[in-house]
């Protein structure tokens, strides 16, 4: 598998449908926050459609996939509902994450090696009804390979731990990160990454070569208060566009 040299770049608008769901009325609308990153150079929009529908709900995705002249890719649990959702949308991409009522976010990668067996089934059918899929899981050999044992076309490894570390502990959650992407892209997997990424710690995970895709959602939405979306947007594409030129 070739490494690409452009990085793409996945934009997450489930926080605009959470300031929007806390009104409960239309605005902002998710998706013009979608059409105008694509307007600044995203290459994707990332949903999370949640069991508990806390930001993104079923009509987003159906406009997204339908309005939106960008792949979709969609995050979601392993779940019969879920999976019947996916079957029948058939957005470009299905992301398969670990999903916890009560957190507040997506706390940790997906466990391939305990769930391969009922996973696989899983994927199969998602990727024969044409969505690319991809495992959300940590920056782990055992991950990785219960992953392409599993049949799914990428990985996106889990950088939230390293974003939060600091001194001897980010290196090595680095380093981890780095192995990772190279047993993964050795075994034929796209590698993509995400979890925490800022305009401060994205450039070292943006010079990984074999990592091809990077999915951003919060903290964007929270500088686009500041700056706007399409400047927060704009000013990521360009720290990873020079880390991966670097």
């Amino acid at each position: 598998m070739t490494i690409l040299r452009r990085l793409r770049l996945g934009i997450n608008i489930d926080h605009i449908a959470t300031l929007r769901n806390a009104r409960g009325g239309a605005h902002p609308c998710p998706i013009r926050a979608a059409q105008m990153a694509k307007d600044a150079g995203a290459d994707s929009i990332t949903a999370h459609l949640r069991e508990d529908r806390r930001h993104i709900k079923d009509h987003d995705i159906e406009r997204l996939r339908n309005e939106i002249d960008l792949p979709l890719n969609l995050e979601m649990a392993m779940t019969n509902e879920m999976h019947t959702i996916a079957l029948r949308i058939k957005p470009h991409a299905v992301c398969i994450v670990p999903e916890k009522r009560a957190e507040l976010t997506t706390e940790g990668g997906l466990d391939a090696v305990k769930l391969e067996h009922e996973l696989r089934p899983f994927v199969q059918q998602l990727q024969e009804n044409g969505s690319r899929v991809s495992l959300f899981v940590a920056p782990d050999h055992d991950q990785i390979h219960a992953a392409h044992r599993i049949g799914a076309r990428a990985v996106e490894l889990h950088t939230g731990h390293y974003c939060h570390m600091i001194g001897k502990a980010r290196q090595e959650e680095y380093a981890n990160l780095s192995d990772s992407a190279i047993l993964a892209h050795a075994l034929g997997m796209e590698v993509h990454a995400g979890h925490g990424l800022t305009y401060e710690n994205v450039g070292l995970i943006a010079a990984i070569p074999e990592i091809i895709e990077l999915n951003i959602g919060h903290f964007l939405m929270g500088e686009a208060l500041f700056s706007g979306l399409d400047q927060s947007i704009r000013a990521m594409r360009a720290v990873m566009d020079r880390a991966k030129a670097a």
